[in-house]
């Protein structure tokens, strides 16, 4: 793009100004330095317009860029005041508007070429205007403001004036475009919403009306609109009540009821994406769920379009296009596209369709009929597209995308596209000129694309995509590359020695960390590149050494800012970096020095690692006393530092030597104020002689280093863009090349007016450097144009694999750092040197540890007194104890864990504990059966509060206070009941005289006093439902607290049960001891449940784990253990007791209990013989024997006694506690019973509560429709005074009107007056002409063009005026005028006819006025019937309301008791009693009874005939058994007639001994068949030798068969043989004769295979006999 460069500055904007001002350090008298922009480039949005056919403009931070798509040449205009906001242009009035960003924002109104201000609109926006859009036609321009106004307003922005504006509370929009047809309609787009507004003229009034539009849900279908606030239908159930709207059951009034929409009613609708006018004012509209929608702009209506199935053949065509398509982009990385429901992003109409566009990067071209369409591929560029724009004379279409390339695409020619602008979208991230700093100026973006521009008017000359995100760049002073640094930390090298291709040709991979910023020395021998953690890289800036790196440096800090400056004359760079403080309000500098040693002779001041020494960089260090973000140092040691806690620069001298590790802070010599805000940067000229600051605000001022003055400033970038990434001076000073942080644009400034000598200087200093340059450029040139490309894939560098830089086994030096490579070095170079010295090491580690091993082992096997502790065999032990100091660690931070989870486990048992136990008043507890599954439990209550127990008494109060006005009213009219209606209904009536049936309830007879409620008759008023509510949960205490006292009798009974059963067990334990038996004893306990409070503590059984002790606690355990023993012994230890147990067995009289102990001593002599008895022995052993039966027998009577009382006392257990069962079952049926009456009045209170929120909706629905009906009338209100003003308006207009038209009638009459003394003939030709009119003059766009929206009619009555003079010009001509008519007299016959068509045209345009305005009437109109209609529904759907809640307080819900069995219903359902009736319970009973005593009468007579019946049923069964008897006997006597006698039968009855005959035969039998089976066995044997014979004759004939086969064959062969030589040698008669010979030879075959099919027949017919003769067969014949 080579061309001038035009900037115009906005004057009058608000903000910062161009040129110089008050400086930061002294003010600037009379003219001075001043800067301007010279060129801008960069490309922030895709928000493209026409200004006229052959050029565009779009935003760009600061400026608006008009690009020439012929020449290329681009101009800008500047808004002073900030980033441009909202943007648009109108190509046919050659007009740019857009919007600031600042408060109170405007809207700038800009001519084209002129660039010239026309107009500043301010409306009411308080941040900011987001959309902006011209008329077609007209001097209108559309505005939308964001929040928190979101206002639409039109403009009239040639005369400054706001027509009309409307407020969209909180929708946001995303495009806004005029009717090209109608500028009266306004189509606007929200995220989710469509809206036309149409702005109604009345004369000077403008108004816009909006016109929502229903769009499809995402499935594409229509849903009708349902009107939730007035519904159409209405459904009303005589039980829950009428139905209400869903915003009065929300409790809405006011504009949210008429504006709710429940969760579960809202339908996700289509996304619009995109959108365009028709010639017809309809809108085509792109969805992102992939519809295209056409929407009626007059019926407001939306039809989805659906693709035309094409025919067959063009479908596969479609398909294998669609195929091969999709494998393209597959190949290329990309998501195939779906070109069936595209996305559309973009979309333009012109005559011959609509081209759309999106994601996919292809220009469809949709043909629409009716409601189908057919779509046409145009072209593919490969990328997003994000706009499409027509030119004004339609004859290009631009193509924009959203990485910011811009394409043009012809459809006349239907060619591929061009690219027309080559920018990118996202933001630049540096920029730097290329050496010699006044020809090219080289960029980087964020993205890695770097791009080359003319440094004279900003021509973009080429790009190169990197594929990879960029961090810093920097171009080199002795050669032409540039150095590129990654957030990989990689620097890509590329050669710009020409221009207009760039390319990379080295690659170094430093590190894992992203090279923040490259920076070169003056001489460009030395590239330092600033990483993250502190790291600093050095390389060799010259092609020549292949960009060789020299070694890094690691700073104890994060590095904030680095800046280098050379002394040439010393052929030194010192560094100054920027350290982050360790203090937050402090900053720490360091310096260091290179020389050019370092360069040639790097390895003498690099260690192994190739880090520098810090002895030879002879680094300082400063303290600073403010917190910086950007620093430079000067030659003569002065430091200048940007604060970033207050606007001001800092200035240090650094006089004092640095020291390391130092703790003084160095203060500055002067704090200069600055005009910025924000953090900010400083930057350099290379001669030392400005200093530009640049911070958040976007400002750049240059100030002078020596006095610190401002020179210059300029608003070149803006805060909300994030200010000034970076600056950079060129080397002769010219030029300053400023981008931005977030606004994507890139701004080269250059000095407007500069002092002589300044510029003297900085030439100077220019030409010196250049000549110092010079010496190395041209050789390091030529050596960068011979390196190679390096070749390099963009996708492969990201997915590049990531390797550690301790990894020692890699070997692609590609993918590995060179910090990697470097220690990969180190370490195979130390393993090498000090091969010798780790095996001798690893053998004596070996040896130690077989040593140490086998002490050991020795120490296992020597006692315990001599053995030593395994951590004596430890050699390390710093090791060992910081194992065990980090497991020690590590244990106390799990402890800590654990114990900040008990803590909030212990938090919730409390909250839990709290809700649920300490709170109640009574605690839940459940009683249970001793013997049975059963188990009853209290009601647990909470204890009311005092609040609570106030308002009962305040309801109590008003309820008896309530009762005895009732009694003083109803004293005179109450009658008394008869004595005998009295006792009838004794039992029917509760304790307050209220019927059961009636009270709705049993809570009188479960301890609730239901006297205290009111009558469910009288409940009427709202305070009333409200008492009765707070009474019914009263009487639900009372039923609860009575049931729990019976409850804690009943537990405590089952306690005194259980003591009682304990005193019997001890009994029985002591029987079971005396009858030493181990049975076990029935033990009843009482459960968690029926003691809750053993829950809340914990039981040492409970604890499975082990508890851990310390070893201080086992001791104090120990310890208090053996009292414990010492003193149970010395409590058992009683003399006395003892002496009792050892003489008597404790006790001091025998006692019956003891009987079973008792034992009669034997006598002495039971060991000798007895026949070594004495008599006196004898009788001795006789009484011994004596007593021991008497004792035997007295103890097994005390066993018998003792088993009897153990089964008495286990009977009355047994019978204590079935009792005790009994009385819980009994509970258990009390409190169901207790249950069912809570339940019965807590339905009362869930009655209650519905009634009452059906009346509060009612009221709720009652206020808002007031409120609606106020809305309404303050509405009708306006509405009158509109027609009021419209009729006024109309009235107004009616008089011009009929003047005008009362004038065109005269100037006829004055023509015939005037021309009447013609001669006839004449005068008729004349009134011809006279009434003949010039065709209808068109506007001057071509009618052959293809723009759709072409207007054959002119927009005022002056244009309308114009164009009818000229197309009267020709009918003027004399050509026209008769022969004998005089041109005097003709020229006034052509100012006549003039003035005639002047009127008509006045009369036409004020008829038009006239009509619109009526319109406008008739709308207000209509307007007011439809609101006089509304109001008429409110006032009947309130009347409605009246009357429901009239029925709700009449008709009231009663709860009836009724007995079971008593009502019967057929369905779950609620049945409708709207008809039924109360009616008396006598009178039901009465009936019931006579219909059960003549039930009772027809069941007897049933059962009578049931019997009756039942007896002739038997004596039918008795007789049919006769006859069938009878039958029986028949048959029998027929069959003993007809009996046969068999010859067995005789020998039976004939034979005497008929079982030895019967011997007899069958010994006959048994010789006969053992015969028979002796000569079976021998046929057998016979027959089976002959079947192997006949088996072996097969197989010789088959072998023969085989052996007549193969001969066969080769006979075969030699027949063939010998026909070829028989026909060959023509030898009939030999052939006759094989041919007999052979044929003897067939025959012979035939016969020996008839052989061989006979044998195997007999072959098979004996086998057959074989099995005939079979040993089963012979016994059974």
């Amino acid at each position: 793009m080579a061309g001038a460069v035009a900037v115009a500055r906005a004057r009058g904007c608000r903000g910062g100004g161009d040129g110089g001002g008050a400086g930061l350090g002294g003010t600037r008298h009379g003219k001075g330095p001043a800067l301007e922009v010279s060129w801008v480039q960069g490309f922030s949005n895709k928000n493209l317009a026409f200004v006229n056919n052959q050029t565009v403009c779009y935003p760009c931070g600061n400026y608006i860029l008009f690009l020439d798509i012929e020449t290329k040449k681009t101009r800008a205009v500047q808004c002073q005041s900030g980033q441009v906001g909202a943007f648009a242009a109108s190509a046919s009035s050659q007009v740019v508007a857009f919007s600031d960003r600042q408060l109170n924002p405007l809207i700038h109104i800009y001519t084209f070429p002129e660039l010239r201000k026309l107009a500043e609109l301010k409306g009411d926006a308080q941040l900011d205007y987001t959309l902006l859009a011209f008329s077609f036609k007209g001097p209108y321009l559309a505005s939308y403001s964001s929040i928190p106004e979101f206002v639409l307003s039109v403009w009239n922005w040639q005369e400054n004036i706001l027509l009309c504006s409307e407020s969209q509370p909180g929708l946001t929009g995303t495009s806004l475009s005029f009717n090209p047809m109608n500028w009266q309609q306004l189509c606007f787009v929200a995220e989710s919403s469509v809206t036309i507004w149409c702005i109604e003229r009345s004369k000077d009034e403008h108004l816009l009306t909006r016109h929502p539009v229903e769009l499809p849900d995402e499935q594409g279908a229509m849903s009708p609109h349902e009107d939730l606030f007035f519904p159409t239908s209405r459904k009303d159930d005589p039980y829950y009540g009428p139905d209400l709207p869903i915003s009065a059951v929300a409790g809405l009034e006011g504009d949210e009821a008429e504006t709710f929409v429940p969760r579960n009613y809202i339908k996700t609708s289509v996304h619009p994406t995109a959108h365009c006018w028709t010639a017809a004012s309809e809108i085509y509209m792109g969805c992102k769920e992939g519809y295209v929608l056409a929407i009626d702009a007059e019926q407001y209506s939306v039809s989805v379009l659906q693709q035309k199935a094409p025919p067959e053949f063009m479908q596969k065509i479609a398909d294998v296009v669609s195929y091969a398509r999709s494998e393209v982009q597959k190949k290329k990385g990309r998501k195939p596209s779906n070109l069936q429901e595209p996305v559309l992003l973009a979309m333009a109409f012109c005559n011959e369709g609509l081209y759309a566009a999106g994601h996919e990067g292809i220009l469809i071209f949709y043909h629409i009929k009716d409601l189908q369409y057919e779509i046409k591929i145009c072209a593919d560029i490969s990328q997003p597209i994000s706009s499409l724009l027509f030119s004004p004379d339609y004859t290009s279409l631009l193509l924009v995308t959203e990485q910011g390339t811009v394409y043009s695409y012809r459809p006349a020619h239907s060619g591929e596209a061009v690219k027309l602008l080559d920018t990118s979208s996202s933001c630049f991230l540096a920029a730097d000129f290329l050496t010699p700093g006044n020809n090219y100026c080289v960029s980087v973006t964020i993205s890695g694309e770097v791009q080359v521009w003319s440094l004279e008017d900003g021509t973009f000359l080429s790009k190169l995509n990197l594929g990879t995100e960029a961090t810093s760049m920097a171009c080199c002073p002795s050669s032409k590359s540039v150095a590129v640094g990654t957030q990989r930390g990689q620097i890509y090298f590329l050669d710009v020695t020409k221009a207009e291709a760039p390319r990379v040709v080295h690659r170094t991979f430093l590190s894992k960390l992203p090279v923040l910023s490259l920076h070169y020395d003056q001489s460009g021998q030395i590239l330092i590149a600033r990483a993250t953690e502190g790291h600093i890289f050095i390389l060799d800036a010259r092609p020549s050494k292949l960009f060789q790196v020299l070694g890094y440096i690691v700073l104890e800090d994060e590095v904030l800012h680095l800046s280098v400056i050379s002394d040439l004359k010393n052929d030194l760079v010192r560094v100054t970096v920027l350290l982050k403080g360790a203090e937050v309000q402090q900053a720490r500098l360091e310096l260091f020095t290179l020389s050019s040693a370092m360069i040639t002779e790097s390895e003498k001041y690099v260690n192994e690692q190739r880090m520098f020494n810090a002895s030879d960089l002879k680094k300082k260090q400063y303290d600073l006393d403010y917190p910086l973000s950007s620093a430079v140092r000067l030659k003569n040691n002065i430091v200048y530092g940007y604060c970033s806690c207050a606007p001001f620069i800092c200035k240090y001298h650094l006089v004092r030597k640095g020291t390391f590790g130092g703790s003084s802070v160095f203060s500055s010599e002067e704090k200069i104020p600055s005009k910025q805000f924000g953090s900010g940067l400083l930057c350099l000229s290379p001669n030392s002689q400005w200093l530009a600051a640049g911070a958040k605000d976007g400002v750049l001022f240059i100030h002078s280093t020596s006095t610190l003055d401002t020179l210059a400033q300029k608003h070149c970038h803006s805060y909300q863009g994030g200010g000034i990434r970076s600056m950079v001076f060129s080397l002769d000073g010219n030029f300053i090349l400023v981008n931005g942080e977030n606004d994507c644009a890139l701004v080269c400034l250059k000095w407007k007016e500069i002092k002589k000598t300044e510029d003297e200087e900085a030439a100077l200093y220019w030409q010196s450097l250049c000549d110092i340059l010079n010496k190395s450029t041209s050789v390091e040139n030529s050596v960068l144009k011979s390196m190679a490309e390096w070749n390099f894939d963009p996708e492969s560098t990201s997915k590049s694999l990531s390797v550690t830089e301790e990894d020692g086994d890699v070997t692609n030096t590609d993918d590995m750092t060179w910090i990697g490579q470097t220690t990969q070095k180190v370490m195979r170079e130390e393993t090498l040197r000090f091969a010798n010295q780790k095996e001798e090491l690893q053998m004596g580690i070996r040896k130690l540890r077989e040593t140490i091993q086998k002490m050991m082992h020795e120490n296992e096997q020597v006692p315990d007194i001599e053995k030593l502790e395994l951590r004596e065999f430890n050699l390390d032990l710093e090791e060992q104890e910081q194992v065990q100091a980090e497991a020690e660690e590590d244990v106390a931070r799990a402890k800590r864990e654990i114990e900040m989870e008990i803590l909030s486990y212990c938090y919730l048992q409390d909250l839990i504990k709290f809700e649920c136990w300490d709170n109640m008043y009574v605690k839940e507890r459940a009683v249970k059966c001793f013997h049975m599954d059963c188990e009853v439990r209290n009601f647990p209550l909470k204890e009311r509060s005092k609040e609570e127990l106030e308002t009962l008494k305040e309801v109590l109060r008003l309820k008896r206070t309530a009762d005895l006005q009732a009694q003083k009213k109803t004293l005179d009219s109450e009658t008394a009941l008869s004595e005998k209606e009295g006792e009838k209904a004794a039992g029917e009536v509760a304790d307050d005289g209220v019927p059961l049936c009636l009270n709705g309830s049993l809570s009188s007879q479960y301890g609730g006093d239901t006297s205290i409620l009111y009558r469910q008759c009288d409940l009427h008023t709202k305070e009333q439902k409200l008492n009765q509510i707070i009474l019914l949960k009263d009487v639900i205490f009372q039923v609860k607290a009575a049931f729990n006292e019976e409850f804690d009798v009943v537990v405590q009974k089952k306690g005194q049960e259980i003591a009682r059963v304990k005193e019997r067990n001890l009994k029985i334990k002591e029987i079971l001891e005396q009858l030493d038996l181990q049975v076990e004893v029935w033990e009843p306990v009482l459960t968690d449940d029926e003691m809750p409070e053993r829950m809340l503590t914990v039981q040492d059984s409970e604890i499975k784990a082990e508890k851990y002790m310390t070893q201080e606690e086992i001791e104090q355990a120990e310890m208090l253990a053996k009292l414990e023993m010492e003193r149970r012994l010395a409590a058992t230890d009683d003399e006395r007791l003892r002496a009792l147990d050892d003489m008597m067995g404790g006790v001091l009289e025998i006692r019956r209990e003891d009987i079973l102990k008792m034992d009669i001593p034997p006598p002495d002599f039971l060991s000798r013989p007895e026949d070594l008895w004495t008599e006196e022995e004898k009788k001795i052993f006789e009484e011994y024997e004596n007593k021991l039966k008497e004792l035997n027998e007295e103890k097994e009577d005390y066993r018998q006694f003792l088993r009897n009382e153990w089964n008495k006392i286990e009977v009355s257990i047994k019978e204590a506690t079935q009792n005790f069962d009994e009385i819980v079952c009994k509970l258990s049926e009390k409190k169901l019973k207790s249950q069912m009456v809570i339940y019965q009045e807590e339905l009362k209170i869930v009655n209650l509560i519905y009634t009452l929120l059906l009346d509060e909706e009612l009221d709720t629905r009652e206020a808002g429709l007031h409120k609606f009906l106020m809305k309404k009338k303050k509405e009708k209100v306006k509405g009158a005074r509109k027609i009021l003003n419209a009729k006024h308006a109309v009235e107004a207009c009616m008089g011009p009107y009929k003047e005008a038209l009362h004038g065109e009638k005269s100037l006829e009459y004055d023509f015939m007056k005037q021309f009447a003394h013609t001669p006839g003939n004449l005068f008729e030709e004349l009134f011809q002409l006279y009434k003949h009119r010039p065709e209808t003059p068109n506007t001057e766009t071509p009618l052959d063009t293809a723009n759709p929206y072409v207007k054959e009619s002119p927009e005022d009555y002056q244009d309308a005026v114009s164009l009818l003079m000229k197309a009267m010009d020709e009918l003027d001509s004399p050509e026209h005028k008769p022969s004998s008519l005089d041109q005097s007299l003709w020229e006034h016959f052509c100012l006549a006819r003039r003035n005639k068509m002047a009127s008509e045209e006045l009369v036409k345009w004020k008829a038009l006025a006239l009509a619109e305005m009526q319109a406008c009437l008739q709308r207000r109109t209509d307007e007011n019937n439809k609101m006089k209609s509304e109001l008429e529904k409110t006032f009947q759907e309130l009347t409605w309301l009246k009357e429901e809640k009239m029925k709700l307080q009449q008709n009231l819900i009663i709860q009836f008791l009724l007995k079971q069995g008593q009502v019967e219903l057929g369905s779950t359902q609620i049945p409708e009693y709207s008809d039924a009736v109360l009616v008396d319970r006598s009178i039901v009973e009465e009936l019931n009874s006579t219909l059960a005593a003549q039930g009772e009468k027809k069941i007897t007579a049933m059962i009578e005939y049931k019997d009756f019946s039942k007896g002739i049923i038997q004596l039918q069964w008795e007789h049919k058994k006769m006859k069938m008897q009878i039958q029986d006997l028949k048959e029998k006597a027929r069959d003993i007639v007809i009996l046969p006698i068999s010859k067995d039968c005789q020998l039976f009855l004939t034979v005497h001994n008929y079982d030895t005959h019967i011997a007899q035969h069958l010994a006959g039998m048994e010789q006969s068949l053992s015969v028979m089976d002796k000569l079976h066995k021998k046929n057998v044997k016979n027959h089976q030798k002959k079947v192997r014979e006949l088996k072996k004759c097969i197989c010789l004939k088959e072998q023969e068969n085989y052996e007549l086969s193969l001969q066969l064959k080769e006979m075969l062969v030699s027949v063939s043989e010998r026909m070829h030589i028989f026909e060959a040698a023509d030898t009939r008669d030999i052939s006759e004769r094989i041919t007999r010979q052979r044929y003897r030879e067939i025959v012979k075959q035939k016969y020996l295979r008839n052989l061989i099919r006979e044998q195997e027949k007999q072959l098979a017919v004996l086998q057959s006999e074989i099995e005939s003769w079979n040993p089963g067969t012979v016994h059974i014949i």
